[in-house]
Order: structure tokens, then sequence, then C-alpha cells
């Protein structure tokens, strides 16, 4: 049956599906051999929106519950508040309101087969899934909410879906950071489950201070467990601070970077890097260009108020350096620029492969393969060895297992 997809172009319902939209993604895989690569990708999504009739029964709190189940009874498309939806009409995917005619199999969650399928096409090997609507859950105007729905989606998360999938995907937690207690409750209840690499921070949430000593017994209950801790950015075009831009362009290209560069700056001015020495901490979605300006800003200032940053012991730039980020979305219309931005945050060792699948400016591995000016060690470390070493993820075929070898970056 014919369909008419979001620019008006009439299509069939086997155009619309994830292999066939991919193909082109495919075939840059397989001429550059990207099966012998071991490819983690540490930021992709799936839409947990068309899945609530499964996890809002998970809600603790019975009133919730019932609340949330007659809102999506009612017909609503999320339990947050939203943004005019510019994300889901513009860009290079097509097919979003008709996502659902894609046809799977009951053998497994459905989530997990539209996984496969886009990770196969691009030769990604593991993915790390977060949610979508829910990246905007710091905004809600209701702090037990934000606690019910982090507790709901992680329970079905780990137990209903990462089950299935082979092993191949996990993923970092949703934390309900409005709530210090809860964010604690959350980490040592899921921190042990299979599928669970750390947890995640929705950065969209200005009134919040990630300094705040309420907070300092979950960033040590998740170095205790050797687990990640992840930042992931968004945008709030209804923030006060983006409320004078009259183009969701404009909202969109400040605000991925704004929410990451004010969390990061707090993280490192009050010396969390010295508290928490070896916790892994991962800045996503936020791109790469505003890297190199913070750490200037922040150098230079530090070096003229010193006394304002007692327990550092470096400069902030050093602390940046050690830390990790996500490559997407990697700004490369000045390939200078972004090859001094490289060498700035040191990314062979600190940059992690991204796709952002399938949201609709995501990025293909071959954005890092083919890089001409990078070698082939930091090629295999960003795309995916230096993730595999933090999440503990090993080789899928022989071939990678000899490139990891090769390059002394194989897990012990």
């Amino acid at each position: 049956m014919d369909l008419i997809s979001d620019r008006g172009r009439r299509v069939t319902v086997e155009e619309l599906n994830t292999t066939k939209l991919l193909s082109h993604a495919a075939e840059q895989a397989k001429q550059r051999k990207l099966e012998d690569v071991l490819i983690v990708d540490v930021d992709a999504h799936h839409y947990e929106s068309e899945h609530m009739k499964e996890i809002l029964p998970f809600m603790e709190n019975d009133v919730l519950r019932q609340l949330m189940t007659g809102s999506f009874s009612a017909g609503a498309r999320s339990s947050m508040v939203q943004d005019v939806g510019y994300q889901d009409m513009g860009g290079r995917v097509t097919r979003y309101p008709l996502r659902n005619t894609e046809k799977t199999d009951t053998k497994s969650h459905r989530d997990i087969q539209l996984g496969h399928r886009w990770m196969d096409a691009m030769s990604v090997d593991y993915s790390c899934i977060f949610p979508t609507g829910m990246l905007s859950i710091g905004m809600h105007p209701h702090k037990e909410a934000e606690v019910e729905l982090c507790w709901a989606y992680n329970r079905w998360l780990t137990e209903k879906v990462l089950p299935e999938s082979g092993g191949r995907f996990f993923s970092m937690l949703c934390l309900p950071f409005s709530d210090p207690d809860a964010s604690y409750r959350q980490v040592c209840e899921f921190g042990h489950r299979r599928g669970v690499g750390g947890f995640m921070v929705t950065t969209v949430r200005p009134k919040i201070g990630v300094q705040d000593n309420a907070y300092m017994k979950t960033y040590r209950a998740i170095e205790e467990r050797g687990l990640v801790l992840s930042f992931h950015s968004g945008v709030s075009w209804s923030d006060h601070t983006f409320q004078s831009c009259n183009r969701f362009l404009s909202a969109h290209a400040l605000g991925f970077s704004w929410y990451n560069i004010l969390h990061c700056t707090n993280w490192v001015v009050n010396g969390l890097g010295e508290r928490f020495p070896k916790l892994p901490v991962l800045w996503i979605e936020a791109g790469l260009s505003w890297i190199p300006f913070v750490m200037q800003r922040l150098d230079h200032e530090y070096l003229l108020r010193p006394s304002e940053a007692p327990l550092l012991k470096k400069k902030p730039s050093d602390y940046m350096r050690d830390m990790y980020y996500s490559t997407q979305p990697m700004e490369m219309v000045d390939e200078q620029a972004l090859q001094n931005t490289f060498r700035m945050m040191n990314a062979e060792t600190q940059l992690l492969f991204a796709t952002d699948y399938p949201h609709w400016d995501f990025d293909a591995p071959v954005t890092i393969w083919d890089r001409p000016w990078l070698n082939e060690k930091a090629k295999h470390n960003i795309l995916g060895a230096t993730a595999a070493r933090l999440f503990k993820l090993p080789p899928r075929n022989e071939a990678q297992k000899k490139n990891l070898e090769r390059f002394g970056t194989l897990l012990a």
C-alpha cells in the first residue's frame, strides 16, 4: 500500500524499512571493510514513548501511575513538556510519522529488532541505547514524576529489552537528578544489572548544579562499581536562555552545546575531578567545537582567580582532557579546526564514536574512518577500542581481535 511521507512523496512500506533507508551507509561500511573494526556506538536512541503501556505499570506511585496511564490513553505523545516538533519534522530521516509501518516479528522486542537492523547496516557491533522524549525530563515541573518515570523506564529496559539484545545493546540508565536520594537509590538498585554500563544525567536542567554535595554519594557509588557517569545534552527552545531565538536552527545549534558547557564548567571548577579521580565521565551529544573554547576560557579565568577553585591541582583544561566525549554531532565544515580540536582534547584516547541514530542529524562511522589526518590506531580507538575498555566489551570476530592486538588496545 502506498503511503505519503512527510516530504509529500508517495512511498511504499518497503521503502521505509531501516535496512533500505541505510543502504548507502551499508555500502560505505562494506567498501571500507568496517566489519574488521570493533565499532561501539555510545549514543543511540529508541522511542520509549511508543511503549508507555509496557513502562508505566512499573511505576511505584499509584496516583502518578494512574495519571500517566490516563494521559497516554487519551493520546498523549509524551509525559514531558515538549518543544515545537521541529526535531521530528526536519532533516534527513523522513519517516518519523510512519515508524510504526516497519514490520517486526514476535521473536524479540521490536526496539531490539529495529536496532539490530541499523547496527548491521552501519557495521556497529555494540550500541548504548538511550530514550528520546525522556531526555527533556529535567524540565518536568513535577519532581516525583521524574523519579517514578526513571524508575519505571530503568526496570522496563533492564528486565524486558536488554536481555533480548544478544549482548549487543547496553545502556547508561537515566538518573532522576532532581532528587539526589532517588538517584542514589537507583544506582544501588540497577548498577549491578546486566547491560548497565553506567548512569546518565540529562543536562537540560539549568537550575541544578552538579557540584551540589547532595550528589557526592551517587558519584561515589558509580565510581565504586566501576561504571561510567555520562551527561547527555539536549535542547529546550522554551528555556528563557533561548527564547530570543526566532529559528529552531539557532536554539538547536546553541542548546546542545550550552547545557554541557554549563555542567562541565561546574564539574571542573568545583574540583570533582580531584574528588572522583577514578570515575570515568563522558559528555554526550554536544558536538566538539565547544571543548577548545571552554578549555581556553577556564584556563584564562583560573590563572587570574585560582583562589576560587582551591581544589584544583592543575589547569582546568587538564581535567577536561581526563574526561571523555562523544563524536556526535561532529562539526566537519573546517577540517583544520576539527584537527586542532582533536589535538587539544587528546582525541586518540578520550573521544568515543556515536551515531545518535535514528535522529535526523545522525553520523555514520565513516565520519571518523574517512578523516585523512587520523592514523589507523586513532581510528580504531575512537570507533570502538576506548569504549570497549570503558564498558568491558569484547571483540566480536577474529579480525577485530587481531586489529586490537596490533594496536595494543585489546582488553586484558
